[in-house]
């Protein structure tokens, strides 16, 4: 195969009426990725070493989006077609000695494999453009591949401008090429616009390629959902779930355990150890990075967290935050922003952690919040415990030490220290630093009313004996 460069023109400028949104159609997310990425990861993965991306509508919001990727960005200002599009990009790469890939912004299904192989057609052959092809039963809307009586393309019609005869056509051309560079930006500036749409096809180079005998090829492909494009919001859900199965697949081939990969979404960016399962009903989007034999779920949520090994994650929600080794976190657990639980850590039901580290062997089990505080190692936080970090103007801390006992519906009002091996009675609130080992109890005096109930139980029937006699 040659080691000739590879360089890819990604077409992003086009509005997406049909997505019936505000925001660019190549920035609407599959996978947690917005399609133009899925794209541009694509080319990369077949070799582009140059990407130029040509954007127009939201041009400054796609530059945004994307500009933590190494791309090229060119801006067509007005829509006149896909040769237009493509000829923006002529004064980045006019000059490019070797293959250029043209892309549909919109088909976040294509992979790299598929076009690797027609970089290396293209390279080994040295024809002039490698355009890849598949066939529809109904290919309404697809251009048409015209082939001669020995087979060979000799162009492309779009279907708005086909004959009958033509439509009959069941290969299909799905914007998808691979050019000799050189070839390409020689030819742009001499397509027409002479069609039903008064537009510049770029499928017009194909043609004159062909009646220039130059070298053209084609590479059929069977899998047409690779090349499924994306006009509206219900094609945009069938890419997103094809990309997800190809997702799980992967994961799975990878030895991790997909009980139910109906029910189970995972994004582009998430990593997985073998041998931890992934339970129903779960959702991981985001950079998520997941170390080896963990349980996930059933019914999670999981964006941008770190997961260790041996954790299990059952029917909870997680958020930017971290996890290490043997945590047990659920059900119906909020991790958020923030939080860190070490080693062996308990997180039970109906537990918030807000900007708080939880050492390790800390266990909380019941019905908590804990915002912006630091406990300490084996201590135990009893059920209904608040930490009040907020004033009503700042954020305040509450450090707990090691091996401190927190008895339920403690109310902990920050700024607080409360030491090591120290005891919080249950019911307190407290707002003064406690020191090691000692123990605090801030409640109120209990008192004991005798004969209480018979009082009460003669004022209830008499408001009852008044309220029927209205």
């Amino acid at each position: 195969m040659s080691s000739a460069p590879v360089a890819a023109i990604i077409l992003a400028a086009g509005q997406g009426t049909r997505m019936k949104s505000d925001l660019p159609k190549v920035l609407h997310e599959a996978c947690g990725r917005p399609m133009a990425l899925w794209v541009v990861r694509a080319a990369q993965e077949a070799g582009a070493d140059r990407i130029v991306t040509v954007i127009g509508n939201g041009a400054d919001l796609v530059r945004e989006s994307l500009s933590s990727e190494p791309l090229e960005f060119v801006e067509q200002t007005e829509r006149l077609g896909t040769a237009h599009a493509t000829q923006q990009a002529t004064p980045l790469l006019g000059d490019f000695q070797g293959s250029v890939l043209v892309l549909a912004g919109d088909t976040p299904l294509l992979s790299g494999a598929t076009l690797a192989s027609l970089v290396k057609q293209q390279q080994e052959s040295g024809a002039k453009c490698v355009l890849a092809t598949f066939s529809l039963d109904d290919p309404t809307g697809y251009g048409r591949i015209l082939r001669d009586g020995e087979g060979k393309v000799t162009g492309i019609v779009e279907h708005k401008d086909a004959s009958e005869e033509q439509r009959a056509i069941k290969e299909v051309n799905p914007a998808v090429y691979c050019f000799d560079g050189p070839t390409l930006f020689r030819l742009l500036p001499q397509v027409k616009n002479d069609n039903a749409q008064g537009e510049y096809y770029l499928p017009d180079v194909i043609s004159m390629i062909a009646s220039e005998g130059a070298g053209l090829d084609a590479v059929h492909f069977d899998d047409a959902d690779e090349f499924l494009g994306v006009n509206d919001r219900w094609q945009l859900a069938a890419a997103a779930g094809k990309l997800n199965q190809r997702i799980l697949k992967s994961h799975a081939m990878n030895g991790v355990h997909i009980v139910d990969p109906h029910s189970t979404w995972i994004g582009g960016n998430v990593q997985i150890g073998a041998g931890t399962t992934i339970l129903p009903g779960c959702f991981l989007q985001g950079k998520v990075v997941m170390g080896q034999d963990n349980m996930i779920g059933p019914h999670c949520f999981i964006r941008d967290a770190q997961i260790g090994n041996g954790c299990h994650v059952f029917m909870s929600h997680m958020n930017q935050c971290r996890i290490t080794d043997e945590v047990r976190v659920g059900p119906f657990a909020n991790i958020r922003p923030k939080a860190l639980l070490e080693d062996r850590v308990k997180v039970g039901n109906y537990v918030e952690v807000k900007n708080a580290t939880l050492h390790e062997d800390v266990s909380v089990s019941h019905l908590t919040y804990l915002g912006d505080a630091e406990i300490g190692a084996r201590t135990n936080i009893g059920a209904g415990t608040i930490t009040c970090n907020y004033d009503g103007f700042n954020k305040h801390i509450t450090k707990i030490g090691q091996d401190t006992f927190v008895g339920s519906n403690s109310t902990l009002v920050a700024p607080l220290n409360i030491g090591d091996e120290a005891m919080v009675a249950a019911g307190s609130v407290v707002n003064r630093d406690v020191p090691d080992g000692a123990m605090t109890i801030g409640r109120g005096k209990q008192e004991i009313k005798e004969e209480w109930f018979k009082t009460w139980r003669k004022r209830k029937l008499e408001q009852q004996s008044t309220e029927k006699g209205r």
